[in-house]
């Protein structure tokens, strides 16, 4: 078995371990790049037609660019596909054209996940949407086509030379965090027989070995009880003291437990790896506290197990010990299925009291637009008396003026008095003469 553990860059952990001719992977977080489809550009364009004059404008808009959604996928189970890919773009919009002729929007990007991914804005680390339905989440709007000439005809501008364009796509990094939605987390120290107990309720086949750490990545299984009534457990790699810190193995996938609506917490009452029931039972509960407070608070039953092999005086005392801290306690053995079924039928009736797996509520709404009238941010520098403009939303103005049209200058002139750029120029002390740079467009100031 190859193991690569606590990988600290863009992917947060993964295994690498044989099976068969195949390489399983299990990638929990992970951190990408998408950008939605910039619009296309308005088209300038006259009518033209034998027999017609004066046919006027008929440059067609820009198609909207395409959006990047997140859809739920049952088929996959890790995030591993985000390793090897981590930057996504849809399709730009096309350009405009003559005849009044729109460009074609440009295709959505459909990204999949599996169910229980929470999307993230890697900046700010605020939820946008925790993807455990089968709804699609829109996490990148494409932008708005440009306008051709067509719309800035009017009785006094008969002829215009310009035409708007496409609006950029939305950009954002994301971290994908997979938290698995599962009823029922099993936890413990290693080698406690977590895997076995799931075995013996579920059809999941974890691997079983007499070593620590001999599961590494979360299993998880459908418990049924009886014909119409049905749970998921989650096995949950083991804890060991430190956990919470960041210490050991286990730590990596405490997240897994945060849905969890009910706790069951195996411990090895037989001792015979050398360490006190009691004392394991209180180190997994504060390293939980240490976790998360809410985590530790979660409804918790008590599994005593491998109690085939303890002395009746131990599990006797252990017993007496857990249900002094308020637990329920379940004896019993999941190598002789010994007591399993009465755990079960208590875990399944508590469930049935307790609310709904957790669902995280978005913390940040995703913007409509890639260009509000609020992110019109403008920096205004004077070097060697030559006052240069710059502000991304300025890139699209400047790409949409015909700056050999005296009727486009107007339209920017406009712009730039409507949003405040003059009156920005005065305060940075710009005279009468002074050089204005907008992106390589130059001009000569004047009051």
């Amino acid at each position: 078995m190859d193991t690569a553990l606590s990988c600290r860059g863009e992917v947060h952990f993964f295994v690498d371990a044989k099976q068969g001719n195949g390489v399983f992977m299990f990638i929990d977080l992970a951190k990408i790049s998408i950008r939605a489809g910039k619009g296309g550009n308005g088209c300038v364009s006259f009518h033209r037609e034998k027999f017609v004059a004066a046919g006027g404008p008929d440059g067609g808009d820009g198609g909207r660019g395409g959006n990047i959604l997140f859809v739920v996928d049952d088929n996959l189970s890790t995030l591993s596909d985000f390793r090897y890919r981590r930057i996504y773009a849809a399709e730009n919009g096309e350009n405009g054209s003559s005849k009044n002729s729109s460009g074609k929007g440009g295709r959505s990007l459909t990204i999949r996940v599996p169910r229980g991914t929470l999307l993230r804005d890697a900046n700010t680390g605020l939820i946008l949407a925790d993807l455990s339905g089968d709804e699609p989440f829109i996490a990148a709007h494409g932008g708005k086509g440009g306008w051709g000439n067509q719309h800035f005809a009017t009785p006094t501008r008969q002829i215009p030379r310009f035409a708007k364009s496409g609006i950029p796509g939305m950009e954002r990094e994301l971290q994908l965090e997979l938290k698995l939605l599962a009823d029922v987390g099993l936890i413990g120290f290693p080698n406690v027989g977590k895997s076995s107990l799931i075995s013996v309720v579920s059809e999941a086949k974890p691997n079983i070995a007499n070593y620590p750490f001999t599961t590494l990545t979360p299993v998880l299984g459908v418990v049924r009880v009886g014909d119409s009534s049905s749970f998921v457990m989650a096995d949950i790699p083991g804890l060991i003291e430190g956990a919470g810190k960041g210490a050991g193995l286990g730590h990596e996938f405490l997240r897994h437990v945060d849905r969890c609506r009910l706790l069951v917490h195996v411990v090895d009452v037989s001792g015979i790896e050398g360490r006190d029931p009691k004392q394991d039972f209180e180190t997994i509960n504060a390293e939980l506290g240490t976790y998360s407070e809410q985590l530790a608070q979660r409804p918790h039953i008590v599994a005593a197990n491998k109690a085939d092999i303890a002395a009746p005086e131990q599990v006797a005392e252990f017993e007496a010990f857990v249900r002094e801290k308020g637990y329920e306690c379940f004896t019993i053995s999941a190598a002789t299925h010994s007591g399993v079924d009465a755990l079960i039928a208590t875990v399944a009736a508590r469930l049935a009291q307790l609310p709904p797996v957790i669902r995280y509520e978005p913390e940040e709404i995703a913007q409509e637009e890639y260009t509000a009238p609020t992110q019109r941010d403008t920096v205004i520098t004077n070097r060697d008396g030559v006052f240069f403009v710059e502000g991304a939303w300025l890139l699209n103005v400047i790409g949409s003026v015909n700056l050999e049209d005296s009727e486009s200058l107007q339209y920017l002139q406009r712009v730039l008095k409507n949003s405040g750029i003059f009156e920005k120029l005065e305060q940075a002390g710009i005279h009468e003469g002074d050089t204005v740079s907008i992106y390589n467009a130059e001009f000569e100031y004047v009051r």
